[in-house]
């Protein structure tokens, strides 16, 4: 039987069985998109299940078509513009624990990701231990289309992806199948649909926190899926050359010199994607992946805290408001960007997003010493 995880809120259930608990993110008209009620409950259970010896393996898994559409932004953006940027700065702040506890997780967690998994879905999963596609599993980060940047530590993970592939999938917002997530190290398994219910059962009767034991009984129900023939993982060298560069300008005209000689609808896609996107949310996430190479998850969330709540305060840019209001609220998908273009955004102004917020309000995150330091992405090319 599935409970509500807290007492006051059924978005996000626990299922008991023997020494494994399944988490099942339960707003399936929302795509599961996380709520603050949902990050709280998350929290909630993977601090007190750490402490339990009974418990040895978490599932993670959504319901309905999703695994998690991300974070609940509009809900967000709606709560700053009715009452204070500190609601944004709360959501963000219990948000950015959740994906460091769970990225220092000392229990195994499986997540089942069908579905959507996008934005927040992404802090979720992606910083555990074993993340398992399927055929119809759609990942992206689309942040930069509403005017945000990939948040919830994904400077950590895409900036560990083969080659610059993490800036291509960071700034285009670039959807990703199952078979791409497995390619790329994004999963740790692909498991086809229908053998997901069977793996599931299988992993409910798991009387041990042995990553090995765990692995290998995913391993039953595992396949190698083959990358389709049109996958930008099979344009590295060319994302390569392009995503590279030192500036989104010289990104953009790396891919409109490779537009003509490349018959590709993979560069002419990100072109586009590139020239609709928020010129200040682009330059703050190329800066900000670029700064994850070097950094540990702990170091990756702590930064990306100061930027969201710049963001949240509106202190350089109104884009994240404008981006809601464009794509979530009236949905006329023609959000008016300020500054328009890119050469109006200063690399003055991009640094002053990763500085303290001068406000005696505000405090930086504040992350408990753990002993380990985050997942190694492991690519299966």
């Amino acid at each position: 039987m599935a409970s509500p995880a807290t007492g006051d809120s059924d978005q996000v259930l626990v299922e008991a069985n023997g020494s494994t608990r399944t988490l099942v993110l339960n707003r399936p008209k929302q795509l599961n998109a996380l709520s603050s009620a949902m990050v709280t409950g998350l929290l909630k259970c993977f601090t007190s299940y750490e402490e339990e010896n009974t418990v040895k393996l978490l599932i993670v898994k959504g319901k309905g078509r999703a695994f998690c559409a991300g974070g609940d932004v509009a809900e967000v953006a709606q709560s700053i513009n009715n009452d204070t940027w500190k609601y944004g700065a709360d959501f963000f702040h219990t948000e950015f624990l959740l994906n460091y506890i769970i990225a220092t997780y000392s229990k195994p967690q499986v997540s089942l990701l069908t579905g959507i998994v996008m934005g927040g879905g992404a802090g979720v999963s992606i910083h555990g231990r074993f993340r398992v596609a399927t055929g119809n599993t759609v990942f992206a980060m689309p942040e930069t289309a509403l005017g945000l940047f990939p948040d919830i530590g994904a400077s950590y993970f895409l900036s560990r992806l083969p080659g610059f592939y993490g800036e291509y999938v960071g700034l285009t917002g670039a959807r990703l199948d199952g078979a791409e997530m497995l390619a790329c190290g994004l999963a740790t398994h692909f498991v086809p649909l229908n053998r997901m219910p069977l793996l599931e059962e299988s992993l409910k009767k798991v009387d041990t926190s042995d990553p090995f034991a765990i692995c290998g009984i995913i391993d039953q129900f595992s396949q190698q899926p083959s990358v389709k023939g049109s996958s930008a993982m099979n344009r590295m060298e060319i994302i390569n050359r392009c995503f590279s560069k030192r500036t989104v300008e010289e990104i953009i005209s790396a891919l409109e010199q490779e537009a003509p000689s490349v018959a590709d609808k993979l560069v002419t896609a990100a072109i586009q994607s590139l020239r609709k996107a928020s010129p200040t949310s682009l330059k703050i996430s190329l800066a900000s992946i670029r700064e994850g190479r070097l950094q540990t998850v702990g170091e990756c969330l702590r930064r990306e805290y100061r930027m969201v709540c710049h963001v949240m305060r509106g202190d350089f840019s109104r884009d994240f408001f404008e981006g809601c209001r464009a794509i979530l609220v009236d949905k006329d998908r023609n959000p008016k960007w300020m500054p328009r273009t890119l050469d109006q955004v200063h690399d003055g102004v991009v640094a002053k997003y990763f500085s303290k917020v001068d406000d005696p309000q505000w405090e930086d995150l504040n992350l408990p010493t753990r002993s380990s330091h985050g997942r190694r992405i492991v690519p299966k090319l």
